[in-house]
């Protein structure tokens, strides 16, 4: 089913199931030799969230190889070991030059409030839908874990007035600020995308900073992609067309808009990311969609 307005969804169905998704892939890179990050709760949110073909990956009941047959799962896990330590070393890097104020958009099963070293008097907002923000909280709860920050969660659609929900929950747009929007953009309709960096622009004051990917083609080329590998997935017992889930059309290049926002922007591509982290960039068709992704920091003027 395609998406439109006021849509919902929960871990197992829609945008959720991606969120699955990409938690699964944490596991999996967690548990690799020389693993490049320590999620040790993917695993068994993943398994809360009960989607068999996710579980049996983290569990290591399902060759890598088996998903699909161009070896597309191994790719996705490498892309999203780095993408997660790029965001693992933004906060990192925010905290240690003295922000102490955090938003984690679309949180999804993001585990970074419970597994990060924050400082000292760090409060971290996590926003995402009330469904997907309930069952986090109420299966970390059970495991025994604790936030290791101030954790305030805010379950609001990013598509609403999700600043007012900000402050509600006593967010202070006088203070410097660190954002994310990880995996985050392609599933916001364009227009939506332009608002979400204008509110944030709004909240933040000079020295706040934000993380987000950007792919220039709009995605396009990896719901293409996409298409064969829910193909796949629906032969291993999962019913979900990916390329449902994203918003088409044109949309404004993220690095221009920033910097029109009185932000300084820096991006590295992909490519430069993997090389980064000492690991080689994969090679074959599924690599095309993927080097064009760029990771974006920017800090407010």
């Amino acid at each position: 089913m395609s998406r439109r307005d006021g849509d919902s969804w929960d871990l197992a169905t829609s945008v959720g199931t991606t969120a699955t998704m990409v938690a699964a892939a944490r596991a999996v890179a967690s548990g690799e030799d020389n693993a490049l990050i320590d999620d040790p709760f993917a695993a068994p949110l993943v398994r809360a969230v009960g989607i068999d073909l996710f579980t049996r990956m983290v569990d290591g009941d399902l060759d890598m190889a088996a998903v699909d047959g161009a070896g597309t799962a191994r790719v996705m896990t490498d892309v999203m070991a780095v993408r997660t330590r790029f965001f693992d070393d933004f906060f990192l890097e925010a905290t240690a030059a003295g922000v102490r104020q955090v938003v984690i958009l679309a949180s999804g099963l993001d585990s970074r409030s419970y597994r990060l070293d924050w400082p000292a008097g760090t409060v971290v907002y996590e926003i995402d839908q009330a469904k997907v923000i309930e069952f986090k909280t109420e299966t970390l709860a059970a495991l025994g874990a604790s936030p290791t920050a101030e954790l305030r969660t805010v379950a609001v659609d990013l598509r609403e007035d999700w600043p007012a929900a900000l402050r509600a929950h006593g967010f202070d747009a006088t203070v410097p600020t660190a954002w994310s929007a990880e995996g985050l953009l392609a599933y916001l309709p364009p227009e939506a995308q332009d608002r979400l960096f204008d509110n944030i622009t709004e909240l933040s004051p000079p020295g706040s900073r934000l993380a987000t990917e950007y792919h220039p083609d709009g995605g396009a080329g990896l719901a293409d992609r996409s298409k064969a590998i829910s193909s796949r997935w629906r032969d291993l017992g999962l019913d979900l067309n990916m390329a449902d889930l994203f918003y088409t059309g044109e949309r404004n290049a993220v690095v221009d808009y920033l910097q029109a926002r009185s932000w300084n922007v820096s991006a590295r591509s992909r490519p430069e990311m993997f090389a980064l982290h000492g690991r080689e960039f994969p090679t074959g068709d599924l690599s095309v969609s993927l080097s064009n992704s760029l990771s974006v920091t920017a800090i407010r003027k």
